[in-house]
């Protein structure tokens, strides 16, 4: 081999030469969400992983590095005699839907039920959140997405990275044919996104659904819940959705023992755990995992930009259904229930509690929402894992 082929035979070799432009348009689009984790600090811990993951993908050459040779979204299975990369066996845990359970268990790990079991009526703005999951649903019917694929895109509406990885994860192993999985980047990335920018999207709805003595009503405090109350609530909730919906039980039954072991306070070094170690390393694993199948010439396509605005369509309907719920029971408390809360009825736990109390103190500095909201907040956390197991007991 003369001096000019091993120059072309290198050439060939580097990432310049292997990459296309769809890679090169994600590498920006991780540049942008970098921008809004650090910079803007939009849930940089959500953010920051699933940015640096599509970079890595992106970088020409580096997928087969990562995951094995010839890896595409139509060929995922690794070949025989082969062994796959750092990312290909980090992916089985969302592969094999355990990532999304074990943030369900720190999350529960981490939640004060006692607003909700204080105030239980919360529960029916929680359910009111939902409704941008079934809105959302029969659009992506009306856009030509089968059964499965709208279930599975719908569900961005209750605003919840995992329970949205969760249900596609199930329905592809359900409906193979379906092509299901193939949605999941643009879901997850959307799921995920969305939540981030809680901050920017529900505020303007908030506003626009509310009038400024609504949204100046301060709310009484709320009741002391009992420690036997707390630690009661789990259990009965387990035992419930196993009776009536056992497609759910996964999630919300990681997520009342991830609770129980906080309450019962004979587990503290559990808790303590799953609250911080395990969902802090599950967090890094499942954000590289979202962002790494974001894959510029399988993600860049009109069906992704579809899902998108579907995932917006829907986090923004479900605001206005738990704003709406809010309001009617406003007026039939006789003006004593501030609306704003109605918008932490999506699952995004604290998140959206504290834009429900910020937006509150914009009209009146005194006014303390944040705990009526997280009564909601937790709702929605229920309420969208239960839409989960509602739409797996469907048969498409």
């Amino acid at each position: 081999m003369n001096i000019i082929d091993m120059l072309k035979s290198l050439w060939k070799s580097t990432g310049v030469a292997q990459g296309s432009w769809q890679n090169y348009v994600m590498i920006l689009i991780s540049f942008v969400l970098f921008y809004l984790a650090i910079a803007r600090k939009f849930e940089p811990l959500l953010l920051l992983p699933i940015a640096f993951g599509m970079l890595m993908v992106n970088i020409p050459g580096a997928v087969d590095v990562l995951f094995f040779e010839g890896y595409s979204a139509e060929n995922h299975v690794l070949p025989s005699g082969t062994s796959g990369g750092l990312f290909y066996y980090l992916y089985q845990g969302v592969d094999k839907v355990i990532y999304p359970p074990l943030i369900f268990l720190g999350i529960g790990a981490m939640t004060d039920f006692g607003p909700l079991i204080a105030n239980p009526k919360s529960l029916l703005i929680g359910a009111g959140a939902q409704l941008g999951i079934f809105v959302t649903f029969f659009g992506a019917i009306l856009l030509f997405f089968n059964g499965a694929e709208a279930a599975s895109i719908a569900i961005i509406g209750g605003a919840d990275g995992p329970t949205a990885i969760y249900l596609n994860q199930q329905l592809s192993k359900l409906y193979p044919e379906m092509n299901v999985g193939n949605l999941l980047p643009a879901i997850a990335i959307a799921a995920y996104s969305y939540m981030a920018l809680i901050p920017a999207i529900q505020p303007p709805i908030m506003r626009a659904l509310t009038t400024p003595k609504e949204r100046s009503i301060r709310m009484g405090q709320l009741r002391v819940v009992s420690k036997r109350e707390k630690i009661i609530f789990p259990i009965v909730v387990v035992a419930l959705v196993a009776l009536i919906l056992p497609q759910a039980l996964p999630l919300v039954g990681c997520l009342m023992f991830g609770n129980l072991l906080k309450e019962s306070t004979v587990t503290e070094r559990l808790a303590k755990t799953a609250s911080n170690e395990l969902i802090n390393i599950i967090t890094i694993v499942l954000g590289l995992m979202v962002g790494s199948k974001a894959i510029g010439p399988t993600f860049l396509k009109p069906q992704t930009l579809a899902i998108i605005a579907l995932g917006l369509v829907a986090f923004c309907v479900g605001t206005i259904g738990g704003i709406l719920v809010a309001k009617v029971m406003n007026k039939l408390s006789g003006g004593k229930i501030n609306p704003l809360i109605g918008s932490a009825g999506v699952s995004a736990v604290p998140m959206a509690a504290r834009v429900s109390q910020k937006e509150g103190q914009r009209y009146d500095p005194d006014n303390y929402l944040l705990m009526h909201a997280m009564g909601p907040n937790v709702a929605g956390v229920i309420g969208s894992a239960v839409a989960a197991g509602f739409l797996l007991a469907v048969p498409w």
